[in-house]
């Protein structure tokens, strides 16, 4: 008799989480491997790669194996999947592993069968895909089946991806190559060019969490930084205030809002007459960037909602969908 363990996965540019079939979020770990150079052995996944980012020595390289959402490196995919489906369940020889993965809406034909092999190379004999607008959508909770029009802006590491859904599929989509990674690059260009300073991405991403914004805010102040000197290469400091870095993020969010309303000009009239009702929802990680919501809800006119845990929308939506193939 062959037992079934059922997992959502939500494979991100930046974060996987693996999600069981009531929707608990068993792993949620940064999406880079650490490997021996000379050994080709993997030496960490997750939270453990991370953290070496940036100070590792020559014989071994930490690595994000997927880039704008989709597979730049097949086997770090498929030995990082291994790792984490290995620690959420527990396997034997008569454990059937069925998975539903989340990939960007515009992903091709080749980059599906990518995803799909990467998953059978980590063990899933099973292997099914769902676009990630619609896994946030199922995640949100939003009535996807009912005839009525919802939008929802998925904003993860890589990508940013925007949909109307309804009736169970996509009215109206479109993805950018724009997320939470573009605005640490942002960070990282502009003190590099302005400051001479050269940064890692885990301190961008420190800056962008402690005073990164898309509008003003309350308590607004500056941070100190540190990095090497790009002239004489020796460490240094500069200070950076928040109304830098929402200058520095204004390029990035400006294409999440171009491309948002680039959606609803080929939204059908019925649908967003629904979404005018019932509000724009946004989701992923790089949603939590204060002010953004505001600052949508600004230029469209449109309401914007925020659910209570945004990153996990896409990881519950992909366990929403197991339990309805059942």
């Amino acid at each position: 008799m062959l037992f079934s363990r059922d997992l959502g996965i939500d494979l991100g540019t930046s974060t996987t989480l693996l999600c069981d079939k009531k929707g608990r979020v068993i792993i949620n770990e940064p999406s880079v491997v650490a490997v021996d150079v000379k050994t080709k052995r993997v030496l960490a996944t997750g939270d453990r790669a991370k953290l070496m980012i940036g100070r590792t020595p020559g014989s071994i390289i930490a690595v994000k194996p997927l880039k704008y959402g989709v597979i730049a490196d097949f086997d770090m995919t498929a030995d990082m999947l291994r790792n984490f489906i290995a620690r959420a369940s527990k396997q034997s020889l008569f454990t059937r592993t069925r998975v539903v993965i989340s990939v960007p809406s515009d992903v091709t034909e080749v980059e599906r069968r990518a995803v799909e092999d990467a998953a059978r190379s980590a063990g899933a004999q099973d292997v099914e895909l769902i676009e990630a607008p619609m896994a946030a959508a199922l995640g949100a909770g939003l009535p996807v089946f009912e005839a009525t029009g919802s939008m929802v802006v998925d904003i993860g590491g890589g990508t940013c991806d925007i949909a109307v859904v309804s009736l169970g599929g996509v009215a109206a989509c479109r993805s950018i190559k724009t997320g939470g990674d573009a605005f640490d690059e942002a960070i990282v260009e502009y003190l590099k060019n302005e400051y001479d300073l050269l940064i890692g991405s885990n301190t961008a991403e420190e800056i962008k969490l402690k005073i990164g914004s898309a509008t003003e805010y309350d308590g607004e102040g500056a941070m100190e930084v540190r990095g090497r000197n790009i002239s004489d290469g020796l460490p240094n400091s500069v200070e950076i205030t928040s109304a830098q870095v929402r200058e520095v993020l204004s390029e990035p969010v400006s294409r999440i809002i171009t491309a948002i309303r680039q959606a609803l000009e080929v939204t059908l009239p019925e649908l967003s007459a629904d979404i005018m009702d019932r509000g724009i929802y946004l989701t992923g990680g790089a949603s939590q960037l204060k002010g953004l919501g505001t600052l949508i809800a600004n230029e469209t006119n449109i309401p914007v909602h925020i659910p209570q845990n945004p990153t996990a929308c896409v990881a519950i939506g992909t366990s929403a969908k197991l339990r309805r193939a059942k």
